[in-house]
Parts: C-alpha cells; sequence; structure tokens
C-alpha cells in the first residue's frame, strides 16, 4: 500500500442544479519520504485536495489513507489529533503572530506535539539561527517563510502540507525556500506535498500529480529531478 492513497474522491457544494464538483473522482498515490508536486491552474481542485489530505476539509465519497490509516472516515477528534500529530503546514502567507518572536512562533506548535524537535535547531537549521528575537515585522518575506517552514517542521510531522508556498516571495527568495523544501524532505525523509500553478517547478518532484477541473489528468514519476538552482522560470 501506498503511503498516500487518494482514491476516487468527490467533494461536492450545493445541490441540484446548483451542484459544484470541487473534486470529481480524483485518484493519486504517493510513496512515503517523496517530494510530490500537485499542479494546476487557479480551480482545479488543488487546495480542495490538500485540504482534504490535511484533515481540514471533509469529503463527499471516496477514501482517503495515510500510511494506513482511514482519514476519510476519522471522526473530529481523530481528525485533531492528526492534524497536531501527524501533519506540517505551509501556506502561502505565513501566519505567524505577530507579537511573538520567531523562537516563540516555533515554540507554539512544538509545544502542542509531543515528541516535537527543539525550536531553537530548527531554527538554526532553516538559516535563522541569528534571527531568533527577531518579531515578524522585522523579519523578510523569505525569513517570515522559514519561520513558518520551521514552525512545521518543528511538530517533526511525517506528512509536511505546503500551498503555493512560493506566492508572496520574488524568484531568488522563492527558489531559496523551495531548496529548504527539498533539502527537507532529502534529509529528514519527511513526505513533502507542494502545490502550485507553475508548471516549472515541475522537474523538482519526484512525483507530479496534474490536476485539471477536479480531476487528475496525469500522474508520473521522476527518477532524477532537477535541482532546484538549475530550474528557471
Amino acid at each position: 500500500m501506498a503511503y498516500i492513497e487518494f482514491k476516487d474522491v468527490i467533494k461536492a457544494y450545493g445541490s441540484g442544479e446548483t451542484l459544484i464538483h470541487a473534486l470529481d473522482r480524483a485518484s493519486f498515490t504517493v510513496e512515503r519520504g517523496e517530494l510530490a508536486v500537485i499542479l494546476g491552474a487557479s480551480g482545479a481542485g488543488k487546495t480542495t485536495a490538500l485540504n482534504i489530505l490535511g484533515g481540514m476539509d471533509t469529503l463527499t465519497s471516496g477514501t482517503v489513507t495515510v500510511d494506513g490509516r482511514d482519514i476519510s472516515s476519522a471522526s473530529e477528534a481523530e481528525l485533531v489529533e492528526y492534524r497536531r500529530t501527524d501533519v506540517g503546514f505551509v501556506f502561502q502567507f505565513y501566519n505567524l503572530v505577530p507579537n511573538l518572536t520567531a523562537l516563540e512562533n516555533v515554540e507554539l506548535a512544538s509545544q502542542i506535539c509531543p515528541g516535537a524537535l527543539d525550536a531553537a535547531e530548527t531554527l538554526a537549521k532553516v538559516g535563522l539561527g541569528a534571527r531568533m528575537g527577531n518579531f515578524p515585522a522585522q523579519l523578510s518575506g523569505g525569513e517570515q517563510q522559514r519561520v513558518s517552514i520551521a514552525r512545521a517542521i518543528a511538530k517533526n510531522p511525517k506528512l509536511l502540507l505546503c500551498d503555493e508556498p512560493t506566492g508572496a516571495l520574488d524568484y531568488v527568495t522563492g527558489k531559496q525556500i523551495l531548496q529548504l523544501l527539498q533539502d527537507t524532505c532529502r534529509r529528514d525523509g519527511i513526505t513533502v506535498i507542494i502545490i502550485t500553478h507553475n508548471s516549472a517547478l515541475a522537474p523538482m518532484a519526484d512525483r507530479l500529480i496534474r490536476f485539471k477541473s477536479g480531476k487528475v489528468t496525469e500522474m508520473t514519476l521522476n527518477e532524477h529531478p532537477t535541482p532546484i538552482a538549475d530550474i528557471e522560470w
């Protein structure tokens, strides 16, 4: 069994003539320790799939299993535990607490998770060892995104879900963040899923999953992912 199995998932909103399918029998798999890129235009269903995979949304029908656990039929209490212990989230906007330092923002996550990593060591790992005492307003966009990644990694998650993680960043900083995510996958063995509309990022993936109109139209494996430094867009 694959580490992630997303099978025949339908997510529908509304009813009758106003019924809208955000996901329409979408299916894909991801193996443990892979870096997967989910690619598609706005409205293709990428974020809906990520929200279901992260236990933040429910599906209409189908099944989703992660590490052998059926999260599609989990109770709300079970989903809370799943989100708290198994999954780290990185979003386009950093969602940092403005009146807490970088270190305190990371400690927020580590305090609620058993087996969490040391917050200071995790910040050093993402290159912010000298900025731990700075508040978000004193950090650049790229540094704030590094804090949000450190906060996600500090939970010691099995799965890292990233929704357009470079969308608010300039080109050079965006590449640095993608390099950090790729390094995290390789070094720590965390399964990383990045959703993006930028097709230039496809070569960095171990597994590329293309979405269109709520369906998975293609899933390809790449035995030799391209280093981030060699990708241009």
